[in-house]
């Protein structure tokens, strides 16, 4: 990634914009802001920077991508301004939510109880229409152009799908393909089968079945369960060989804990 800092003359002095350009991945080309303030926050957001700067400064007019001041809508929060200014003695209603004072022969102002919720009010609600919402045909394609970043805003290389698993439908890749079943996994408690229909890769718009993810009919047989526990089983004996050799590593007292602890140190 390529950075530039400078110093951003819209903002009070001390105040810093940084623009990162990707140089990899699919994003490569584009540029991220960030904003330093005097001490060396970070911030990424506009929400973030006014929250900080409090009523300090007015970021209204403020472009966070260009760090600049916006001159057409600080006219117009002007002329709002004026507009304001000028209707505020033509009689407009309270609008202030604040709770009123009883008025009783007490000399002590007695606030009145504000009273939110009754035994007779009911929400009605419809379990069925909550769970059977419809869903937009390839909602997956939104997800297209999108990386995940670790903290250190590098970005996250994505799973290799089996072979089996190929997608169907228009525009469909294997990153849309790997958020649709994440997405399936995660809302649903049907199994995943894929599309059982062969008519869906002609017209993908007719018979799609929107309960299952954009992928072609797949099983799952008893050679991949197999596989599968290797797997595991093999990452569980690297972990282990890893923490026993970072427990020697430590010294004899670190030895001692995990046998107490009921770990294995070796002869």
């Amino acid at each position: 990634m390529e950075r530039k800092r400078w110093e951003c003359s819209a903002l009070p002095k001390g105040w810093k914009r940084e623009e990162v350009t990707r140089k990899s991945g699919l994003s490569a080309g584009k540029s991220d802001v960030y904003y330093f303030s005097p001490t060396g926050k970070k911030f990424r957001s506009k929400p973030q920077l006014a929250r900080y700067l409090g009523n300090s400064m007015d970021l209204s007019s403020f472009d966070f991508r260009t760090g600049k001041m916006l001159m057409s809508k600080l006219n117009k929060n002007r002329q709002r301004l004026r507009y304001d200014n000028n209707n505020q003695n033509k009689g407009k209603p309270d609008l202030n939510t604040s709770l009123p004072v009883r008025q009783t022969a007490s000399i002590f102002k007695q606030p009145v109880t504000k009273v939110t919720n009754h035994p007779s009010n009911k929400v009605k609600t419809d379990p069925q229409k909550a769970i059977d919402q419809p869903r937009q045909l390839f909602w997956e394609k939104k997800l297209s152009g999108l990386n995940a970043f670790d903290i250190a805003e590098e970005l996250v290389k994505t799973m290799d799908l089996p072979k089996g698993l190929q997608g169907v439908g228009p525009g469909c890749t294997d990153k849309t393909l790997l958020s649709a079943i994440a997405s399936a996994l995660h809302t649903s408690a049907a199994p995943i089968t894929g599309q059982l229909s062969a008519a869906v890769e002609k017209n993908p718009g007719v018979w799609l079945n929107t309960s299952q993810p954009l992928c072609k009919a797949f099983i799952v047989t008893d050679e991949d369960i197999r596989k599968q526990e290797e797997l595991v089983y093999s990452v569980r004996k690297r972990l282990e060989e890893a923490l026993m050799a970072d427990i020697i590593a430590k010294g004899p007292g670190h030895c001692r804990a995990a046998w107490n602890m009921g770990v294995s140190t070796g002869p």
